[in-house]
């Protein structure tokens, strides 16, 4: 399984990254929306764990993008943020993430968030071809 990591800050993409990786998931990294968006035309992913405050394109703006694109509308998103104010938790959920972290995170609270956004889209009968 492949998770793409879209942060501006590198260190947060490598401690996700290794978190991930720790847990046998394949890892694509973007350093913004706008990357994210030119990453997923040419690589195939099955979640994707975003920031919201980065430059060019933030999160909210991504998942906004991603669920009006037909071939990318029921990827899993989970927004990773610092953000851990409740109005931009609704904000996250009403544009279409699947889920909310708010940083910092330990690997097994970013594994257990995956299984149960995995368990609850595959509930709903949706499925993801990657």
């Amino acid at each position: 399984m492949k998770i793409m990591i879209v942060d501006d800050c590198q260190t947060t993409r490598k401690i996700l990254g290794m978190y991930l990786k720790s847990k046998g998931f394949e890892v694509v990294y973007a350093e913004n929306g706008l990357d994210a968006i030119e990453k997923l035309a040419a690589a195939s992913v099955n979640m994707i764990m975003t920031d919201l405050n980065m430059p060019y394109m933030d999160g909210l703006e991504l998942v906004r993008s991603i669920r009006t694109d037909a071939a990318l509308s029921d990827l899993p998103i989970i927004m990773v943020t610092t953000e851990a104010d409740p109005e931009e938790k609704e904000k996250a959920f009403v544009a279409g993430a699947n889920g909310y972290m708010v940083k910092p995170v330990s690997a097994d609270a970013v594994a257990q968030n995956i299984r149960q956004i995995l368990k609850e889209f595959f509930e709903k009968g949706g499925h993801h071809n990657a």
